[in-house]
């Protein structure tokens, strides 16, 4: 089964920085798209970043210039460096993978356990 694994998550003045990872394992056969989301509390869940294979980008508008996703595709691993971080950047972040498995026919997302990022003074 294939299985995602984040870290990095923490505590931080507004202006700080941390960085996230996620580390995916399994029976992959190719990635199509890595991803973070997160999920304040009494709002629904929002996609932050995005990276197709190829290396095309999205970004919430409200994190632009101020994050940045990025890969390492040997080791199955995304990463999410947030800098200048703001109070209403505070929520759990999520991995998310859109992949083929090995003798898969058709792709499938998966998700990783979550990590609290929280931005206080």
């Amino acid at each position: 089964q294939v299985q995602l694994v984040e870290s990095g998550g923490g505590l931080v003045q507004p202006g700080g920085s941390l960085r996230l990872s996620c580390a995916v394992s399994g029976s992959i056969f190719k990635i199509n798209f890595m991803g973070w989301y997160r999920q304040a509390p009494g709002k629904q869940r929002e996609l932050v970043a995005r990276i197709a294979d190829g290396g095309s980008t999205n970004y919430d508008d409200s994190v632009k210039g101020r994050f940045t996703i990025s890969t390492d595709n040997a080791k199955n691993t995304v990463y999410l460096q947030m800098n200048n971080l703001k109070p209403e950047d505070t929520a759990v972040y999520y991995c998310n993978v859109d992949l083929f498995e090995k003798k898969g026919l058709v792709p499938y997302d998966y998700w990783g356990q979550g990590t609290q990022v929280t931005v206080s003074s």
